[in-house]
């Protein structure tokens, strides 16, 4: 009977799992579009945008492109029409970028989940100032 590392990994749970290929390519196009923001798209109404995630469906055809706005900022909706005027612009960039037979179709979306967790630190912060104990009694 022979050793066989795999096996031992697996049996121990540190088995290696292949990461999908629409994974790999969200990577890829989160990396290329936050560099393009930064470099070169001069649209007022993307300045104080971020990149949160982005989502690539299995067949590629499609990614959906969730942004999130600088703490303070309520300019969500002209930085939808940013995106909007810039979405032919990104995917010739992608495009070149990616080296795919087709470049995916791009869905942008504001992440209200950022807004979420957000307002649960601000919870978690608050609870936490009202169990300190006061350094007056002491």
């Amino acid at each position: 009977m022979s050793w066989d590392p795999k096996q031992t990994l697996d049996s121990i749970g540190l088995e290696r799992r292949e990461v999908k290929r629409a994974v790999r390519v969200a990577d890829v196009i989160m990396r290329e579009l936050s560099m393009l923001l930064l470099t070169k798209v001069r649209d007022q109404r993307l300045l104080d945008v971020s990149l949160s995630r982005v989502v690539v469906t299995d067949d590629l055809l499609h990614a959906k492109i969730y942004f999130v706005l600088a703490p303070g900022s309520d300019r969500r909706k002209e930085a939808e029409r940013g995106f909007k005027a810039a979405r032919g612009f990104m995917r010739s960039h992608l495009a070149k970028a990616l080296n795919l037979r087709y470049a995916p179709a791009l869905h942008f979306f504001y992440d209200e989940n950022a807004d979420k967790v957000r307002a649960i630190e601000e919870l978690l912060l608050d609870i936490s100032r009202e169990q300190r104990p006061d350094d007056s009694t002491t």
